[in-house]
């Protein structure tokens, strides 16, 4: 299990894009002002909650974890919330949402349906203290974000949001869910109507590699000056590589043939379907590593990789290197 939670400096970015002075912030939390020229860093469980509770004291607004955590542009999720969007339902992009966290950090997301609710709840795993209130304002508004933005339904709201903080902002709150609000709860949980976890995503994948991979078209290795059945493939399975690993099934939907037919159409090019699907990770592993600032555990994560461990035994098995060597070998090639 991970024991850090990853952030961007993106994040203390917002706070003074909102008009709470991140420098305060972190006086405040008892945290490094180096933080403020690191674009990554990470956090303990108890760093994080510590600067949570001064953004709360910083910004003096009770609310101001509902501005902070809502989305309404795809270009400003981050890259869980991209891979989110590219899901075929709200119910897949929250068992994405869920996967991420069990992948990277101390967390998990915590779903249960029954007597027709489904429940949405964080649960930390290396403390046993309440969450600060406006980080659940924030996570709750950010899921909100992903779910109203990938459905296209604006008014989309819960059927009620229980919160665990007696003196919560209720009317606020209400406000910006459009749901009941109970103070006061046992968990911090947002519930949804059951069926909510089935409506489609109208934003499934639109986005995804325009956001995570800009280039991939024109780098994909062409044998060919006609693109092969092999490269349609191969392109396919990059598409599909949005958090998880696809199935022959899953690219024979998308190339409308059956999966004998695909199977077959590679093995007559030499080729069969897992060393296909290992050639477009390689090629999206290096493309992540060297086009972007996602840390190991996030590619793992987009790779369809169940652990980051697993992710770093195939990298040295294609490269004969771990990634992050491989990593800073091309960043001093490019400054060299």
């Amino acid at each position: 299990m991970q024991k850090h939670f990853r952030y961007s400096n993106r994040m203390l970015s917002v706070l003074d894009e909102h008009g709470i002075a991140s420098a305060r912030v972190l006086r405040r939390a008892h945290l490094s002002q180096e933080l403020l020229h690191e674009p990554r860093f990470l956090l303990t469980t108890e760093e994080m909650f510590a600067l949570f509770r001064a953004i709360g004291e910083v910004s003096g607004d009770p609310a101001a974890g509902l501005s902070l955590g809502t989305v309404t542009r795809t270009q400003s999720f981050n890259p869980t919330g991209i891979v989110a969007l590219s899901c075929e339902t709200f119910g897949a992009a929250m068992a994405q949402v869920g996967r991420y966290k069990r992948l990277t950090c101390p967390e998990e997301l915590v779903q249960r349906k029954a007597n027709g609710e489904w429940t949405l709840r964080f649960r930390f795993l290396l403390t046993d203290e309440p969450e600060p209130p406006v980080m659940m304002q924030v996570a709750f508004a950010y899921l909100l974000s992903i779910a109203r933005h990938g459905t296209e339904i604006r008014t989309l709201s819960p059927l009620r949001l229980e919160l665990i903080d007696r003196d919560a902002p209720i009317k606020q709150i209400r406000r910006h869910f459009g749901c009941p609000v109970l103070a006061g709860a046992k968990h911090n949980a947002m519930v949804f109507q059951e069926s909510d976890s089935e409506l489609p995503f109208v934003t499934r994948n639109a986005e995804l590699l325009e956001m995570l991979a800009p280039q991939l078209d024109r780098e994909l290795p062409q044998e060919s000056t006609a693109e092969s059945f092999v490269d349609r493939v191969r392109l396919a399975i990059q598409e599909k590589l949005t958090g998880r690993r696809p199935a022959i099934e899953d690219i024979a939907d998308v190339l409308r043939v059956s999966p004998r037919t695909l199977q077959r159409r590679l093995q007559d090019d030499g080729y069969n379907f897992q060393r296909v699907l290992e050639e477009a990770r390689r090629y999206l592993a290096h493309h992540y590593l060297a086009h972007s600032y996602l840390d190991l555990n996030e590619a793992a994560y987009l790779l369809g990789y169940n652990d980051t461990g697993s992710f770093v035994r195939a990298f040295r098995a294609w490269e004969g290197v771990p990634p992050a060597r491989w990593r800073e070998e091309q960043r001093t090639r490019a400054v060299s």
